[in-house]
C-alpha cells in the first residue's frame, strides 16, 4: 500500500481545500474529489490509507460510495464527515462501513487526531520500523535516524523517503514518486522531483560512505544498501 496517502470526498471546494492543505501540511498525500462518482472510481483504482468522506454529495451519494468501497473489498479506514448528526445518520453511517463519525462545522484539530488514531490504528498492524542499512524511520512518531544521528526532515522529504524506504531495490520513475508523494494535480514537467531527492540526499547520504539513494539514468531512483 502506498504510504499515508489520503481521499478526500468532499463537494464544497472551500471545505476541500481546507481540508488538503491541513492534511498537505502534516506530509500526507491528497487526493480530492468533488462528487460521489468521483470519490467512488478513485477509491476504487487507487490504493489509499484513509478516506475523508462526505454523505450529501452530487451524483452519488456518500453511503453509496461507501458501500461500493466495502463491497469492493476496500479495508481502509473512512471517516464520515457530515452535517447530518442525528443519530439514525450516525448508527447507519457505522453500520454501513465507516470507522469513524464526525459532524460539520468541526475543528480541524479534531480532525487530524481522528485520522491519525485511524492510521496509527492500521499502522499497529503492521511492522512498525522500517529499515534500510543504518537508516531508520518510525511512521508512527516519523522519527528519522542514520547511525545515532536523527534527521530532521520538512513534510514533503519525509514523504518521498517513506517511499523509497517502502519500495527498497525497487527502480521508481519519476512519475511513479510525483503520484505517491504528491497528487493527481502534479506539473509532470516540473523538476520538483529531482530537487527534493537532492535535498534528500544531503540530509541522508552525505558524511556517510554508503550511500542510500541512487540514480538510475534516465529512469528515476532507487534506494538499496551500498
Amino acid at each position: 500500500m502506498d504510504p499515508m496517502r489520503i481521499l478526500v470526498v468532499e463537494d464544497e471546494k472551500k471545505v476541500a481545500s481546507f481540508i488538503a492543505k491541513g492534511l498537505t501540511e502534516e506530509s500526507y498525500a491528497v487526493d480530492v474529489a468533488y462528487d460521489g462518482e468521483e470519490g467512488a472510481f478513485m477509491a476504487l483504482e487507487n490504493d489509499y490509507d484513509l478516506m475523508v468522506l462526505d454523505l450529501m454529495l452530487p451524483k452519488l451519494s456518500g453511503m453509496e460510495v461507501l458501500r461500493r468501497v466495502r463491497e469492493a473489498g476496500k479495508a481502509f479506514p473512512v471517516l464520515i464527515l457530515t452535517a447530518r448528526d442525528s443519530v439514525e445518520d450516525i448508527v447507519a453511517g457505522f453500520e454501513g462501513g465507516s470507522d469513524d463519525y464526525l459532524t460539520k462545522p468541526f475543528a480541524f484539530a479534531e480532525l487530524l487526531a481522528r485520522i491519525k488514531a485511524l492510521l496509527r490504528r492500521t499502522q499497529e498492524q503492521k511492522v512498525p520500523i522500517l529499515k534500510v542499512g543504518d537508516l531508520t524511520l518510525n511512521p508512527l512518531t516519523r522519527e528519522v535516524k542514520r547511525g545515532e544521528k536523527e534527521i530532521e526532515l520538512t513534510s514533503k522529504e519525509y514523504a518521498l523517503l517513506e517511499y523509497f524506504m517502502r519500495n527498497v531495490n525497487r527502480v521508481l520513475t519519476r512519475t511513479l514518486i510525483s503520484e505517491h508523494v504528491w497528487n493527481y494535480e502534479f506539473d509532470p514537467l516540473t523538476n520538483v522531483v529531482d530537487v527534493y531527492v537532492n535535498y534528500l540526499r544531503k540530509k541522508i547520504d552525505q558524511g556517510n560512505s554508503v550511500k542510500l539513494i541512487h540514480t538510475v539514468r534516465g529512469v528515476g531512483y532507487m534506494m538499496k544498501e551500498g
